[in-house]
């Protein structure tokens, strides 16, 4: 029998066997599975492959260049070219006026203006009138028309089936289809009545004399050749003679001593008379229809009450008896006037809000002189307005204001009232500001919007606080309209600023860099016969600027003078008016006379002359 020990041995020798079988295999299992080392790469074999690697690609690479000419059409395009262009140098001046053209653009505006006086006409030509030469029906940027070239005029008014002048001499000239549909060439009408002023209704013109007569003539030669003419007698003779062409007399007979029409202005139907004492008279203009719509200015009157007499007989604006008027204008159906304290009078057609306040829809015909409430435009303000220049054309009308600071608050009255306190160094500062009124779907308005009706007048920004330095006075001063002209649906302002026409062409300027220049002018409304000058069709609703008129571009046919004026690369240049001037024509070889350059809006057609 086993003793203990003997067995607690036995019991100890599996365990410790299997400890060290365990422990052995592990070991085994380590040593049989470890793994083996990566062999290091040999240098010189890496450095055979890369070079082999960039000898086959250049190989692929050549060959492919190789066979691109086969695969292409055997073409091999050459490379491009590079062409250095340095800017030409200018044209070294032989003289001081030479100097004075390459140096400014407006320059020699002014110079061709005096050298070479004319008509420039652009827009409708459906009526032979802008361009009679030509079967063109639109003539998109300015042209001349070759009669009247190196001619000065005493005024110009244009339609878009006629149009008339005055010549230097006081005859009246028309032409367009709407004259003469078989000679609508520019012809003198009526001749020896010395007039100075013209306007056109529908179907007649109101020609004003040097001596005060009006006269109302029709449009169409056959009318004028119809009818009874007139019997003058000459100072000068005896004998007395008919007149070629039939018009009527429409001067006012109850005028006082002294007193003469010095204006006239016409609508589509009425026409205003200015007399030298501040009254207003107003008369049918028209043949075809009798004003009916308030703007003779008459309360009640119509074809049916007029008084006895002929129909176009004048009527004084007795409404107007307490003011004295200094301006007229009128539009297609409304009439306005100025009077010498800065007030405004608007009667007529109010359909579109021309009249300057809000048109009633039951009643839109105002028959009686109304005082336009300029004074609530500046209403809480501590300006105090004041109307300068009125002008009206179409369903339109426009205003210019000059509004002085004042210590206090302007009333919807006119009052004034305890205001803000006004610094002392803006007492008396004067914002002149442009307002507009009427129809603005064409952009008439000139406001940068597109409305069909008024409600009030509304401010022309870019006509409004303008300013210039002065260097005569050393100061800062407001730049105002000179004028306006008012079409049916498009406009145009000539500035009143700074101009210069002092330097001669003769060379004895102060420097070679003492040049001329004009007066801005800008033009804007309905451009749908591209009768804003700008070459393009589109409407424009903001006063703008429009390319010089001799330009390549604008040279037509019938063009008889050079064209000088050439636009430098990078340079923006803009059409500028000559300011009054009295020079020799010809190049300085002619005649000396008073000329200026005017703008004139149309129906559908505008117009730029040379005006004595």
């Amino acid at each position: 029998m086993a003793s203990p020990m003997m067995l607690a041995r036995t019991a100890l020798r599996p365990q410790t066997r299997r400890m060290v079988n365990s422990t052995q295999w592990v070991r085994r299992l380590g040593r049989r599975f470890r793994p083996e080392p990566e062999p290091q790469p040999n240098k010189s074999n890496l450095a055979l492959r890369i070079l082999t690697g960039v000898l086959a690609g250049g190989l692929v690479a050549g060959a492919a260049m190789a066979a691109y000419p086969m695969l292409t059409g055997g073409t091999k395009k050459e490379p491009m070219k590079v062409e250095l262009i340095f800017q030409e140098p200018r044209k070294r001046s032989m003289s001081a006026e030479e100097s004075r053209e390459q140096l400014s653009p407006q320059h020699v505006q002014v110079k061709h203006s005096w050298e070479h006086p004319g008509v420039y006409a652009w827009g409708s030509n459906v009526g032979k009138v802008v361009a009679p030469d030509s079967n063109e029906l639109v003539i998109k940027t300015p042209r001349r028309i070759s009669y009247f070239d190196d001619q000065v005029l005493r005024d110009l008014k244009l339609d878009r089936n006629f149009g008339a002048a005055i010549d230097e001499k006081g005859n009246l000239v028309q032409w367009g289809v709407g004259f003469d549909k078989d000679h609508y060439t520019p012809t003198v009408t009526l001749k020896g009545k010395d007039l100075v002023k013209l306007d056109i209704s529908r179907d007649r013109i109101i020609g004003l004399s040097h001596n005060g007569e009006v006269y109302s003539i029709p449009v169409a030669a056959a009318d004028q050749r119809a009818g009874q003419k007139e019997t003058t007698a000459s100072p000068s003779s005896l004998w007395s003679s008919q007149a070629p062409v039939n018009y009527r007399a429409l001067t006012p007979k109850n005028l006082r001593w002294g007193e003469k029409i010095v204006d006239v202005r016409s609508g589509l139907e009425h026409c205003l008379m200015l007399t030298s004492n501040g009254r207003v008279f107003s008369a049918a203009s028209s043949s075809e229809d009798f004003p009916s719509k308030g703007q003779l200015g008459v309360p009640g009157l119509t074809w049916t009450n007029r008084p006895a007499g002929p129909y176009d007989q004048p009527h004084e604006v007795t409404g107007l008896s307490g003011s004295k008027i200094k301006e007229i204008a009128a539009g297609d159906y409304h009439s306005l006037a100025l009077d010498t304290e800065g007030r405004v009078f608007a009667f007529g057609d109010n359909s579109f809000g021309q009249l300057g306040f809000e048109n009633d829809v039951e009643h839109p015909y105002v028959d009686s002189p109304r005082p336009v409430p300029i004074n609530k435009l500046y209403h809480g303000t501590n300006l105090r307005p004041k109307v300068t220049y009125i002008a009206a054309g179409g369903p339109n009308s426009f205003f210019t204001v000059d509004a002085r600071a004042f210590q206090g608050q302007l009333g919807g009255d006119g009052s004034s009232a305890q205001g803000q306190i006004v610094p002392a160094k803006d007492l008396g500062r004067i914002n002149v500001e442009t307002w507009a009124c009427g129809e603005g779907i064409h952009g008439t308005l000139g406001n940068g919007k597109w409305t069909h009706v008024s409600v009030c007048p509304t401010k022309v920004k870019a006509l409004s606080n303008l300013y210039e330095f002065d260097e005569a006075t050393n100061q800062v001063v407001p730049i105002r309209l000179s004028r306006m002209s008012i079409g049916s649906n498009h406009a145009c302002a000539v500035m009143d600023n700074f101009t210069c026409v002092d330097s001669p062409l003769n060379g004895n300027a102060k420097s070679d860099t003492d040049t001329n220049f004009g007066a801005d002018v800008l033009w804007w409304g309905g451009n749908e016969h591209y009768q804003l000058g700008t070459g393009k069709r589109n409407n424009v609703n903001t006063p703008s600027y429009i390319a010089p008129l001799d330009t390549p571009a604008r040279r037509g046919p019938g063009h008889a003078h050079e064209n000088r004026l050439v636009q430098r690369e990078g340079e923006s240049n803009r059409f500028q008016l000559t300011p009054r001037k009295t020079v020799k024509l010809d190049g300085g070889k002619g005649r000396a006379v008073s000329v200026e350059q005017r703008a004139e809006c149309g129906r559908d057609v505008s117009a730029v002359y040379s005006a004595a």
